[in-house]
């Protein structure tokens, strides 16, 4: 018999957030980004705009600012989407993190979500 695999759902990456959705904010996608549910996102100092993460970058996309909370296509043109950017608890497992990224980058984007009060947990 096949093997069947469930893609990640939200709850497998945020285990808390602040009820009433004090947690989340609407944002816009940057046009040519297509972001993953439970990615983690940087913002574009210039517009505000949302990107995934890129720590070599130097336009503000290199500090982590929240995790998508859906999927959001914005291939072709800028798009509105939700992301936690405070106050949650988060399995830093099932994230979405750029492919190169260094564990000592991804410690690095951990604590700049903890910043936010995003704080990472251990999952049993």
């Amino acid at each position: 018999m096949a093997e069947l695999i469930q893609p990640n759902t939200l709850g497998d990456g945020i285990r808390w957030e602040h009820s009433g959705t004090y947690s989340r904010e609407k944002v816009t996608a940057a046009s040519g980004q297509n972001l993953a549910l439970l990615e983690v996102v940087g913002k574009v100092t210039a517009d505000g705009k949302v990107v995934a993460l890129d720590p070599a970058a130097v336009d503000g996309s290199e500090v982590a600012a929240g995790i998508m909370v859906a999927a959001c296509d914005a291939s072709t043109a800028d798009k509105a989407g939700a992301a936690i950017v405070r106050d949650a608890m988060i399995d830093p497992v099932n994230l979405v993190w750029p492919a190169a990224i260094t564990t000592p980058q991804k410690t690095q984007a951990l604590a700049e979500l903890k910043d936010l009060g995003i704080v990472a947990v251990a999952t049993a």
